[in-house]
């Protein structure tokens, strides 16, 4: 597998997928559905904004928490 640079506040599918608790088909699910989008990366190796990861986290958490 190729290494990438990833740019400053941005993470990788496997450390969003790690920090929303879900495994990568999860993540998949959750893009498809609108509620998270890609901010660069490849088609095979995306990247996300860090804050939209953050953002989603924490609404996930207050609607488990509710």
């Amino acid at each position: 597998m190729e290494q990438q640079h990833i740019r400053p506040g941005h993470l990788t599918a496997h450390q969003t997928a790690r920090l929303l608790g879900v495994e990568l088909t999860g993540l998949r699910s959750i893009v498809h559905r609108g509620q998270l989008t890609r901010s660069g990366g490849t088609p095979r190796q995306p990247w996300y904004a860090a804050a939209d990861v953050a953002a989603l986290a924490a609404k996930r958490a207050a609607r488990t928490a509710a």
